[in-house]
């Protein structure tokens, strides 16, 4: 007997996560869907199913750090493909999450039966973008691509830092909200430097800042 597929939907709005159930429902109906609204919770979810045949990640999950979230992901669980879910269709977003070990790119505005045929392009082994996308995307960038290897390095407790580095909180404060000693804070810090490449706290904040998902600046 086939064993179901199992699907874990990461996004924070629960009107598009009942759509995506409905787009994943055409693909597998009597797939196992298990969702997640945040970040933390993501994490949470994907290491108590290491099985899942697809994550779908909004990049704008709370607790998720612009691209942070994909990559930690890509680097906690490199076998399970994530398709990441957007309602930010620029070339540079869609260019930097496939640099960033993503294996399609599915955008919010796209009908459930594009979403469907997305996910099942993925599932048979394909980086899958709308036919449209395809065609105005430049090459892979090398750098984004070492970069988002360091960025995967870190450990979970570390990205948690990095995170709170990125708004301007103090070690003490890192310390007293992660509810650890300032000295592992220190070390924590100390091996994100070395991760990252970088020499100081500040470089590293300049280099966080990369994986900022870019609004529009286009007007309607």
């Amino acid at each position: 007997m086939a064993f179901a597929q199992k699907f874990i939907v990461a996004d924070d709005h629960p009107l598009f996560r009942a759509a995506l159930t409905q787009s994943l429902r055409q693909v597998a109906a009597n797939a196992e869907i298990v969702e997640a609204d945040t970040m933390e919770a993501t994490i949470e979810v994907v290491t108590r199913h290491p099985d899942a045949d697809l994550i779908l990640l909004d990049l704008r999950m709370p607790g998720a750090h612009g691209f942070s979230g994909l990559i930690q992901l890509r680097g906690q669980m490199p076998d399970i493909p994530v398709a990441v879910i957007s309602g930010s269709e620029e070339p540079q977003v869609v260019r930097r999450s496939l640099d960033y070990g993503a294996s399609g790119f599915i955008p919010k505005s796209a009908s459930l039966d594009t979403i469907a045929g997305g996910i099942s392009a993925i599932l048979d082994g394909e980086i899958w973008l709308p036919p449209e996308m395809a065609d105005y995307l430049g090459d892979g960038d090398e750098e984004e691509a070492k970069f988002a290897a360091a960025i995967a390095s870190l450990t979970p407790q570390q990205f948690r830092v990095l995170n709170m580095l990125t708004e301007g909180l103090l070690n003490k404060q890192i310390a007293y909200d992660l509810n650890v000693s300032e000295a592992t804070i220190k070390a924590h810090v100390t091996a994100i430097l070395r991760k990252l490449g970088v020499h100081s706290r500040t470089q590293a904040v300049i280099a966080a800042q990369k994986l900022e998902v870019e609004p529009s600046r286009v007007e309607n």
